[in-house]
């Protein structure tokens, strides 16, 4: 499966990249930086020194949007610590490879020509790039086999928002960038929000054997710390929220998501700014704001214990796996 990832790295990033690696089902192609968790400068230098340290440093690099379309960038330092990664940024390796010149949105255009009908796009960041992307070519949401996205929040089990009572990290970042993919006609799109993902809560006491692995194992388990420690103060007890994880995962495991099908929009400006709502049951067919809308698939639900176990062996087999390619 040919995945494009379009990241801010971010400690639930830098997990999602370790499953990527781990699991032979997936052939990461390229990578793009947005803003975010952090600093577009940062979540690149992130993503370089991550890719060294699973040891697949040759994934081209494409830096992308600095900004939302409109506003000004807000980052997660609070979560995700002042360099993204809980601290760790100055402990991974410096890449020898540099980002590449051709910016995010083309290099993904550029990608979709190259690999037609078979390029996964999976975004977890803001979807700013993604949306430059679709105004550089609309074609390309024709043309990728799939687009997964890990934003928003629609109410399931209670969860409507992380960075505000209505609204999600991602889609609050970036409102325009995400009404504008939700317009978009893909061959399929599939929204992986706070519904399901927060109920990937993984304890502590299970990511232990992390810190007996090697090098990358270790590193994985510096970083969860400061991120748990942000829910343990939030919600009352030290656990990871595989956000980023479990969108990837959907590639893997779709039959443990329940999906709901409908047309979606993302608010801009105001109280709900960033909130998402579906029209799942066709309520507004004549209303302007809805007509013309296509279909998406929402997750609201998910299996914890088949998720968690997947990304569990992921991490834990990570520094075997890189020890292959040395």
């Amino acid at each position: 499966m040919r995945l494009w990832l379009d990241t801010d790295p971010g400690v639930d990033d830098a997990l999602a990249l370790g499953l990527i690696r781990a699991r032979p089902e997936f052939e990461l192609v390229g990578l793009s930086t947005v803003f975010g968790n952090a600093s577009v400068a940062q979540t690149t230098q992130n993503a370089l020194r991550l890719l060294q340290l699973l040891r697949c440093s040759d994934i081209p690099v494409h830096i992308g949007a600095a900004q939302p379309l409109r506003g000004s960038a807000r980052y997660a330092p609070e979560v995700h610590g002042g360099d993204g990664v809980g601290g760790i940024a100055a402990q991974l390796p410096l890449s020898p490879a540099a980002p590449q010149t051709l910016p995010a949105a083309e290099a993904l255009v550029a990608a979709s020509l190259r690999y037609p009908r078979e390029l996964h796009l999976v975004a977890v960041g803001p979807f700013t790039n993604v949306a430059q992307a679709l105004r550089l070519d609309p074609g390309l949401a024709e043309r990728v086999a799939s687009c997964t996205l890990m934003g928003a929040a629609f109410g399931s089990h209670g969860f409507t928002g992380n960075v505000t009572p209505c609204a999600e990290a991602n889609a609050h970042n970036d409102p325009c960038a995400a009404d504008e993919v939700f317009a978009a006609r893909w061959t399929r799109l599939q929204v992986v929000p706070l519904d399901a993902t927060q109920r990937v809560c993984i304890p502590l006491e299970r990511l232990m054997p992390l810190r007996d692995r090697g090098p990358v194992g270790q590193l994985l388990w510096q970083a969860i710390q400061p991120y748990a420690g942000y829910y343990a103060t939030r919600d009352g007890h030290a656990a990871l929220v595989a956000h980023d994880a479990t969108a990837v995962a959907a590639l893997l495991m779709p039959e443990v998501f329940s999906w709901r099908q409908g047309p979606i929009r993302a608010v801009e400006g105001g109280l709900a700014h960033g909130m998402t709502v579906q029209d799942w049951q066709g309520l507004a067919p004549n209303d302007p704001a809805w007509v013309g809308r296509p279909a998406h698939a929402v997750a609201l639900d998910a299996q914890p214990e088949p998720l968690m176990n997947l990304c569990l062996q992921a991490w834990l087999q990570a520094d075997a796996i890189v020890k292959e390619t040395l």
